[in-house]
């Protein structure tokens, strides 16, 4: 027996220093057998909707055919018709680069350095169809997708299974009344500077003028993580989302990019201001993993997506994220009867509540609203105490400031829970 011992001493001392490591890790690093188990469900999970979205049941491209130019048509025939619960790889295009009206895409972007054959295919053709379609505003949007099945008074669920970046780059724009430096932004007042931003030099091919007034980013992994390289020692993490994310809205209802706009004479909702119908929220939050839940008020829902991005900061504050075209992959579910005023978000961490105005006051007191509504109709609480929560516990965000009505977010932790 004394010889077996010592024979395996050595490997037993081993084990048994390993396991002692272990526990002293464990400790130091707070984590508990739950919490562990927890995070590689969750995990686990999403690595089940990865999978899934290498596979999915249809697939629309950006192709001129399949896109709008700046806005939703409520009669548009749907590009693809879907079942509730199906899966769907989306491409979209960005609008920069590829609306210009004087510079064709290989030569605007050629002016950053991309070369011709880095210049989407799906943008070259969009840009030669200009001339034969109609413009109601400024993004591109691929779309519409016709979901079996809704009717006005119902809601879709879209949650956001992957997001990929089509080419690595994307564009920024900034001038010095660009976004909230606007004179025309409700926060100016008569004799407020602009940044000394100076105008493109004479002759510059379509006002360009790269790394002042645009600005290309390149994208690349970094250490395991995508980021954009927006000089030799900044480096800004990807987080790609759909700007726009919309319904075809009701008929008739219309939302301006000021509160006395007039209805549009081509009958259409532009893509520009967000509204009820979602449409251009820029909400950050909208990535991988988090899932949109949209009012419809037309049959068929008919969702419209683009004015992807790789990158944004809350506000959008220069009018612009980094512009980048994407492909996403995104599950439809309907829900019959679920009825919805404003769009609404969830995360694996908060339930987002949004409230949309051209008075970004307004818009925070219609979000405060939406939380304090949320927490007594889906939690239980009264509203005293929904109220009470929403001051003590939820965080606020002036999530995009700049595209004629302003959108804020209220974000409510799911860690305030303990009732899963």
């Amino acid at each position: 027996m004394n010889l077996v011992f010592q024979k395996y001493r050595r490997k037993l001392c081993f084990v048994l220093l390993v396991l002692t490591g272990l526990v002293y890790w464990t400790r130091s690093n707070d984590f508990s057998i739950y919490q562990f188990s927890s995070v590689s469900a969750a995990q686990s999970s999403k690595a089940s909707d990865r999978a899934t979205s290498l596979h999915p049941d249809h697939f629309v491209s950006a192709r001129p055919e399949n896109v709008v130019w700046g806005g939703f048509p409520i009669n548009q025939p749907p590009v693809l018709t879907i079942q509730s619960g199906q899966i769907v790889r989306i491409d979209v295009i960005s609008q920069s680069g590829a609306t210009n009206a004087t510079l064709d895409p290989v030569a605007y972007f050629g002016q950053f350095g991309v070369k011709p054959e880095e210049v989407l295919q799906d943008v070259k053709d969009f840009w030669v169809s200009r001339p034969n379609r109609p413009q109601y505003g400024p993004h591109i949007l691929t779309g519409p997708i016709y979901i079996a099945g809704a009717e006005p008074g119902d809601s879709v669920e879209i949650q956001i299974l992957d997001l990929n970046t089509r080419v690595p780059y994307g564009l920024n724009n900034t001038t010095p009344t660009g976004g909230v430096m606007g004179t025309g932004y409700p926060g100016f007042r008569p004799g407020d500077p602009g940044f000394d931003i100076p105008p493109a030099p004479a002759g510059a091919p379509a006002g360009i003028f790269p790394d002042v007034r645009q600005h290309l980013y390149r994208t690349a992994k970094v250490r395991g993580r995508e980021v954009a390289l927006f000089s030799s020692d900044i480096e800004v993490p990807l987080g790609p989302f759909m700007g726009v994310m919309g319904m075809a809205p009701a008929t008739g209802v219309f939302v301006g990019s000021t509160p006395t706009s007039p209805p549009p004479a081509s009958g259409v909702q532009g893509s520009g201001p967000p509204g009820p119908f979602g449409g251009n929220m820029d909400l950050k939050d909208l990535t991988i993993g988090s899932t949109l839940y949209l009012p419809v008020f037309q049959p068929g829902g008919r969702f419209y997506t683009g004015d992807s991005h790789s990158a944004q900061g809350d506000g959008e504050v220069s009018g612009t994220a980094i512009e980048h075209s994407l492909s996403g992959v995104f599950r439809f579910i309907l829900h019959k009867g679920k009825t919805l005023a404003w769009p609404r978000a969830e995360d694996d961490n908060y339930y987002i509540m949004m409230g949309i105005d051209h008075d970004l006051n307004r818009a925070m007191r219609l979000a405060t609203m939406e939380v304090v509504k949320f927490l007594k109709e889906e939690k239980g609480l009264t509203e005293a105490k929904a109220f009470s929560l929403a001051s003590i516990a939820v965080d606020f965000h002036a999530a995009e400031v700049v595209d004629g009505t302003q959108l804020a977010s209220g974000k409510i932790p799911k860690s305030l829970f303990l009732k899963k």
